[in-house]
């Protein structure tokens, strides 16, 4: 099959380019409105109580709060204020006539608001909970309609009318859609700041890796293709169902990193066997043979590895996978089919512009890396344990994982909506925009309100319940006190609980738990049968979050061994290459999480990179376990496919890993520099967990290509000896059958090595494909 894509690249390679070209354009239109379709949330469970609850509240109540325009006032201190007005506030109060003229007229225009509900504001309720304790800040609350889309585009629009001055106070935005707001814009940001980084940075070092300028140029162009087809792919499917938009990370750094990667094997595949004296048909048809084998093989486990993200009910997860899918799929199809076709026209001109200072791969091996494999084959046992040692001890700080669910906190501190959430924190009593809203699925009587609320607000850490029958605090109602927003229906009850806990604490985890085990009657209103409790809110989500992730994790872990053993087992045509493989990579996968832990839990270099440090982002450790897995894999099946070769065209064990290391050695440590840079770049973001995002891939990549493929793999190779070749009687059927590989007449010898390289070459016997 490869022979025959490798004949129709050199035959009809002008007609491929106008394919891809037409394809391109098509692409490049999808791709120019893709951003807009894409959405900032997806990290809970569409079917979990907490989204059901708020559902509720949507449908019944008008929906609960989720933007906060903070007042601050400017002037007036003291003015009209109450006996403890601008009390050691050191500014105005909320209470000067100038101040309330402000925000009663900041209210009205807000409730006016067509996409606006449950307006609610200090001045028009004179609640105590909506002023700061020094009277410098008040808030008004606020429920943007529509879906996550419409409610971003609704957000900004009043951001842009409302944010600023107004006479005698300071608007400020905030609340989860302020954050969403900002998060955004930061997305944008850090994509702009990484790709500026990532593409001069991988031309220079491609210029670096191949020491000609048309050489170089030709990986970069299919990463950018890749690119470009991937956004279109998820402009398509931001059509019709929900895309996040952090894919366009993994899109950005997936599609460079990959287009490259692929591309950079068949280059320098390609002129080795230029070097070894082929004619232009025949290197052509050599390199996609061997190296498009590899590419179909290394882009299945990839896309098998990040697909294993469907299963999660989570969207954010989800659109990795279709994202990875996509720019995987796209950067194999372009290094089997567009690549070739260009060399096809290109011949011995891939060679063109030199750079005489730089001698580039051009053909042969890499003596610096045949020199460590045998090295590490002297003596397996001294080389392998210390870097497994070494490995482990990075992997430790996962003995003291916390997994989270983002907030304000992924922000820098210094950004107006953490800003607002910080001074609601701190300078408000009563006043909790992490409350825990619990709902009932029927009306409730009085009564069986008012025992509700009492018991409730009985509970530790409780401060008040808000309900439709009144405010209750401490085990009883509370003089006077009365509701900010409707909430009583005949097909529901909606109460807010405010506390003094820790957002997203074990002591608030408990305590949602709690109530989501209590019993209650609803009295008259429903028959007297009992009533579910619905309970939302930050701390519920994170319960939910959490389950929907570890209820599916095992799953997902079973689908992506299984998977990656029977790819590698049909590749390899051994039952313990797979085991060797899924063994060290997990080894490296570990160490990477342990690492980010380190870094971003625990809060190591948070003064470096200008993070706040905080639980383990659950969804983002499946994104990095999923992507840096599928990586793993990737040069994996790089180095292998070498070995593989040397192997059945007859080398020893040892000597078979210390070419096929040789021979890719330079080429899977250049790929891995590069796509490092394309997730590293993402450490400048302003977003915490897209941080953790990229520097755990880049670290990832970076460690798998030097200490796994460079010691590890030849180390292990080397202690298993020919038993790493076995392969049980009764499969051997199965996979002559399934095994995707050439006939054995087809096969080329290895070139021979440049001269003073200390390769011995091949031995001058044939050897059947295959053997074992």
């Amino acid at each position: 099959m490869f022979t025959w894509l490798g004949r129709l690249a050199f035959r009809r390679a002008r007609l491929l380019l106008i394919i891809t070209g037409l394809v391109v354009a098509v692409a490049g239109v999808l791709a120019t409105g893709a951003m807009e379709r894409l959405k900032v949330g997806g990290f809970l469970d569409p079917e979990a109580p907490s989204t059901e609850a708020a559902e509720l509240i949507d449908s019944q109540f008008g929906g609960q709060a989720n933007i906060v325009f903070l007042v601050e006032a400017t002037e007036g201190a003291g003015e009209g204020a109450g006996e403890d007005a601008g009390e050691g506030s050191g500014g105005g109060s909320v209470d000067s006539p100038a101040v309330r003229e402000a925000g009663e007229r900041l209210t009205e225009r807000l409730a006016a608001e067509p996409e606006l509900s449950n307006v609610v504001s200090y001045w028009s309720t004179g609640a105590r909970a909506l002023k700061s304790t020094d009277d410098r800040y008040a808030v008004v609350t606020a429920h943007v309609a529509g879906d996550e889309h419409e409610a971003l585009e609704h957000t900004q629009d009043l951001h842009d009318e409302y944010e600023g001055s107004l006479g005698a106070a300071e608007v400020t935005f905030g609340g989860w859609q302020g954050v969403n707001r900002d998060i955004f814009e930061n997305v944008m940001t850090s994509l702009a700041i990484a790709e500026a980084i990532a593409v001069p940075l991988t031309l220079i070092l491609l210029l670096a890796a191949f020491g000609s300028v048309v050489a170089a140029t030709l990986p970069l162009a299919i990463g950018l293709l890749a690119i470009v087809g991937t956004f279109g792919l998820l402009s398509v499917l931001g059509s019709v169902t929900d895309v996040s938009i952090f894919s366009a990370n993994l899109t950005t750094a997936l599609g460079l990193g990959l287009g490259i990667d692929y591309a950079l094997l068949i280059v320098a595949r390609y002129r080795e066997r230029l070097t070894a004296g082929d004619s232009v048909e025949d290197a052509l048809v050599n390199t996609v043979r061997t190296a498009g084998r590899t590419i179909v093989f290394s882009a299945a486990i990839v896309a098998a590895s990040l697909a294993t993200m469907l299963l999660f009910p989570l969207y954010f997860l989800r659109s990795f996978a279709y994202a990875g899918i996509g720019v995987v799929t796209i950067a194999a199809l372009a290094a089997l089919f567009v690549v070739p076709a260009l060399l096809a026209l290109l011949g011995h001109r891939i060679n063109a512009g030199k750079l005489p200072w730089v001698t580039g791969i051009r053909g042969g091996d890499a003596p610096f890396w045949g020199r460590l494999a045998r090295g590490v084959a002297r003596r397996p046992l001294l080389a392998v344990l210390p870097v497994a040692a070494v490995l482990l001890v990075a992997a430790s700080p996962l003995l003291g994982v916390q997994f989270g669910t983002p907030d304000e906190r992924v922000l820098r501190d210094d950004v107006a909506s953490r800003e607002v959430s910080t001074t609601l924190r701190e300078d408000f009593e009563g006043f909790d925009d992490s409350a825990i809203e619990v709902v009932t699925t029927t009306g409730l009587s009085d009564e069986a309100l008012a025992d509700l609320a009492t018991r409730i607000s009985e509970r530790p850490g409780v401060v008040q319940v808000e309900t439709s029958g009144g405010v209750y605090a401490s085990g009883q109602a509370v003089p006077g006190a009365r509701p900010a927003a409707e909430r009583g229906s005949d097909d529901a009850e909606w109460l807010t609980v405010a506390t003094d806990l820790t957002p997203k604490s074990d002591e608030a985890t408990d305590l949602v738990r709690d109530l989501r085990a209590m019993e209650v009657n609803a009295g008259d209103p429903g028959g007297g049968e009992a009533t579910t409790l619905l309970v939302g809110g930050t701390d519920a989500e994170l319960i939910d979050t959490r389950d929907a992730i570890g209820s599916r994790l095992a799953l997902a872990l079973a689908v992506i061994v299984l998977i990656t053993f029977l790819v590698l087992f049909l590749f390899t045509g051994s039952v313990v290459q797979p085991l060797r493989a899924l063994l060290l990579n997990g080894l490296g996968l570990v160490a990477t999480l342990g690492a980010m832990v380190w870094v971003f839990q625990e809060g190591h270099l948070s003064g470096l990179l200008g993070f706040t440090p905080q639980p383990t982002d659950s969804a983002m450790s499946v994104l990095i376990f999923c992507v840096v897995f599928g990586l793993a894999m990737d040069y994996e099946v790089f180095v292998i496919a070498r070995i593989k070769e040397m192997h059945d065209a007859g080398l020893g064990d040892r000597e078979a890993v210390e070419q096929g290391l040789s021979r890719t050695g330079r080429i899977v440590s250049t790929a891995a520099g590069l796509l490092a840079v394309s997730f590293l770049a993402f450490g400048t973001s302003s977003i915490n967990f897209v941080q953790m995002f990229g520097l755990g891939a880049g670290l990832a990549i970076l460690l798998d290509a030097v200490l796994i493929r460079g010691v590890l793999v030849p180390g292990s190779l080397a202690l298993l000896g020919r038993a790493a070749w076995w392969l049980p009687g009764p499969l051997k059927p199965v996979h002559a059958r399934l095994g995707l590989s050439e006939a054995p007449e087809e096969a080329a010898p290895p070139p021979a090595p440049a001269a003073g390289s200390g390769d011995a070459g091949p031995p001058k016997r044939p050897v059947a494909s295959g053997r074992r």
